[in-house]
């Protein structure tokens, strides 16, 4: 080869090389303007990850829980709360030379070349960086031709020296965790946390952060719930890796790799975890969704409404979402806004309050309903159903279920439907124990769960409104309608304050008396309405008209009702916040009326808050993403009764508690506490009430059956102080144990002198409340 043909050869191999130089700048450039494959403009750039979950906080700083997208429940982490063996993990095992590049290891990438491309090494490693890596999650669609897939590295590259440019590396190592599918509902590792181990990035051990960091290589592959073996050797690697780069002795690994993998497995779903009947409020409420009336239980009498009634409308945070409006003028979305929701709810109480519940109706009232039903053909039901009113009852509830609307869509008719109903199928039913699998008839499966006692309780500061406690039904998963907002139910005999409030507005006195006789009165169509009492205590006797509310006797209710108005009685109990529409009958003095557990809540805030009635208040304050307040709520108050009516009212509903019809919470429950309560039982004792203050607490507890005609059979069992006061007193004897809450049973009520004492000078029938309850555990 002569010197003149090499000369050319090299001109030629160095034009090629220019040549190249030149492509691969232009290709770079076209791609870094977006004129090749994907550029994400500016804005994706500087905001990449734009959906996050909102979560919901309880008072004392607990994770409720949160709503986020079905596939999408990223929840938000700042680099400050992750565990520093979570990074250092990362780093360890996905990008030793993560603080050394601007996004592409140049080092990295010839090692990958050279032992995988040439020398053909599976263990040479890979050449992607922790940046290229989150830009391939961020921004990679996948490559669906030769082409894309030549081209997909270059775009990564280009994306991650942007990603450089924008964010400091601990930006970048945040924003990979939190965008990073852990699969099993757990996107984020927020969410990954607290699928997997029960805990939060910042109390990760060593070893469950070695775990989590493991799976990035192949999630699916690395799956701790199915292929535990797999995932601990996995997790032993990076904890190799780890005393490798130096953030582990090998002592400390040694000792972490000899560990079993032990999970606190727990597939983040809305209707687990605290709260879940409260937290489906506050969804509903915050989106503008009202309860589905046409899913009242069949043979519900479905609750009207005052044709001004705005009672979920005028809830500050009804709607909030599609009220306010981002910077960006779009409105919020509680599913991928990453709102911050700090509520009233204190995680501690709600627990007391579900515990309760579990405690009385789960132990000890169930078994006894189901011992007094078992071998009835009619159970559940009321015996004076007949077959053809227990079958209607099956058959509406048939009609609320999705089974049978997805029939319906489907084209079926009804009677190939009723017998798909008949047909038994594996299942799994509720059980105070846990789920059953079992064999059994959707149809048999409907009278099953039916057969189950319902419940809701309420507990909320007397003075600011701030609801502590919201325990909507026994369990969300089966029954999911919540009895605290949603549901009304007559409301017997805690009517009666509402009642007593009117006739001392109206000049009647605690002291007053009248004779303990049957009381007749007649109704707007001139019929007689006479009501019966329980019990036959001090007929014919002189009774004060604060002995006839503390031993709830209808006779004086019968008597002060002929007095009054009952379109009077209506315009108090709307003052009372009772939003539904009431019809103006002289029975409603009995409790007639459909009011829900939040109302009458708010409704006995008034005696123990000095004639104010408080709403009830669930959260407090909203924040966006950024930590950036973007709503407050207040307590919203109105007066109801005048100051000499409030402590009258006060002074009656102690005496309930001492000695009345609610002293069980005293001899049984040992509560000792100031207290003011009453009762109530409905017809058939198909509903069982109590309502309860303290100083500091007001707290409302309904206890039935789904349908009114599933009911205790004798009055023993079926009343207001067995079904619903020993929930109360449960949850308040755990509230007073619990020091941290601040609750003391001996706060007392403020009530000026001139009050303190109504009736001082009446004998022991018509007055046997003397101000203290020392003498009922004598």
């Amino acid at each position: 080869m002569t010197a003149e043909v090499r000369k050319k050869i090299i001109l030629l191999f160095w034009a090629l090389y220019v040549v190249a130089l030149i492509v691969i700048i232009l290709l770079f450039i076209a791609i870094s303007k977006g004129s090749i494959g994907y550029m994400p403009p500016v804005e994706q750039l500087a905001n990449p990850i734009d959906k996050y979950a909102s979560v919901v906080f309880s008072v004392d700083g607990k994770t409720l829980g949160s709503y986020g997208q079905s596939k999408d429940n990223r929840i938000f982490v700042d680099y400050k709360e992750l565990s520093p063996d979570l990074v250092k993990a990362l780093i360890a095992t996905e990008d030793i030379r993560f603080s050394q590049h601007s996004g592409i290891d140049i080092q990295g990438l010839l090692r990958a070349v050279v032992k995988r491309g040439i020398l053909m090494q599976k263990s040479g490693g890979g050449g992607s960086t922790l940046t290229q890596q989150l830009a391939k999650q961020l921004y990679s669609p996948g490559a669906a031709n030769f082409v894309e897939r030549l081209l997909q590295k270059p775009i990564e590259w280009v994306i991650a020296v942007q990603l450089e440019r924008y964010y400091t590396k601990e930006e970048i190592v945040n924003l990979y965790l939190n965008k990073f599918d852990f699969l099993n509902n757990a996107v984020g590792i927020q969410s990954a946390t607290r699928t997997y181990f029960s805990t939060t990035p910042k109390g990760l051990k060593s070893e469950d952060a070695a775990t989590l960091i493991g799976m990035c290589k192949n999630p699916s592959y690395y799956n701790p719930v199915r292929h535990n073996d797999r995932t601990r050797q996995r997790r032993n690697v990076v904890l190799q890796q780890m005393q490798k780069a130096g953030y582990l002795t090998v002592r400390e690994r040694d000792s972490l790799a000899a560990l079993p993998l032990t999970l606190h497995f727990r597939k983040m779903d809305h209707k687990e975890g605290p709260a879940p009947y409260f937290r489906e409020y506050l969804r509903m409420v915050m989106t503008a969704q009202k309860p589905d009336r046409d899913n009242y239980p069949a043979s519900w009498q479905k609750p009207k409404f005052r044709e001004d009634s705005t009672a979920w409308e005028n809830n500050p945070l009804y709607g909030w979402c599609n009220k306010n409006k981002k910077t960006d003028g779009s409105f919020y979305n509680i599913y991928t806004d990453g709102l911050k929701i700090y509520t009233t709810i204190d995680a501690r109480m709600q627990q007391y309050a579900e515990d309760a519940v579990r405690e009385h109706v789960g132990t000890d009232l169930q078994p006894i309903f189901s011992a007094e039903k078992q071998g009835r053909s009619y159970a559940p039901f009321s015996k004076d159903l007949s077959q053809e009113e227990v079958n209607e009852v099956l058959t509406r509830s048939m009609q609320q279920t999705d089974r049978y609307r997805g029939m319906k869509r489907a084209g079926m008719s009804e009677t190939d439907i009723r017998n798909e109903f008949m047909k038994p199928v594996e299942m799994s039913v509720f059980s105070w124990n846990g789920p059953i699998d079992t064999l059994m008839s959707p149809w048999d499966s409907i009278r099953y769960h039916k057969s189950f006692l319902r419940t809701a309780f309420m507990s909320m500061d007397t003075h600011t409104g701030h609801v502590k406690a919201h325990v909507g039904g026994i369990d969300y998963n089966n029954f999911q309608y919540d009895m605290v907002t949603g549901g009304r139910r007559q409301i017997g005999s805690t009517i009666k304050p509402f009642l007593y409030s009117l006739a001392m507005i109206e000049g009647i006195s605690p002291c007053d008396r009248m004779l303990h006789v049957q009381q007749q009165l007649m109704d707007e169509n001139g019929h007689p309405w006479i009501p019966r009492n329980a019990d036959q205590k001090h007929v014919g006797e002189m009774v004060s008209i604060q002995w006839g509310l503390q031993n709830s006797s209808n006779w004086v209710t019968a008597y002060l009702m002929k007095q009054l108005s009952p379109y009077t009685l209506v315009r108090l109990l709307h003052s009372f916040g009772m939003t539904g529409e009431i019809d103006p009958v002289i029975s409603l003095s009995l409790g007639t009326a459909d009011i829900s557990v939040s109302e009458m809540v708010g409704g006995y805030s008034t005696f123990a808050n000095g004639g104010i009635r408080v709403e009830p208040l669930y959260v407090t304050r909203i924040e966006d993403s950024f930590g950036n307040t973007v709503a407050t709520f207040n307590s919203q108050m109105h007066e109801v009764l005048p100051e000499d009516v409030t402590y009258k009212m006060l002074y009656m509903l102690r005496s309930v508690m001492d000695g009345g019809t609610g002293s069980r919470v005293r001899f049984r429950y040992n509560l000792r506490a100031p207290m003011g309560g009453k009762t109530g039982t409905t017809q058939n004792h198909s509903d069982g009430w109590f309502m309860a203050f303290t100083p500091s607490l007001v707290s409302g507890c309904w206890v039935g059956g789904e349908e009114r005609s599933i009911h205790f059979d004798r009055m023993t069992e079926g009343q207001g102080a067995s079904m619903a006061l020993p929930i109360y007193a449960l949850f308040m004897q755990k509230v007073y144990a619990d020091p941290t809450l601040g609750y003391s049973d001996t706060e007392t009520f403020n009530v000026p002198a001139q009050y303190a004492n109504p009736c001082p000078n009446t004998d022991f029938i018509s007055q046997p409340y003397t101000g203290g309850i020392d003498k009922i555990f004598e």
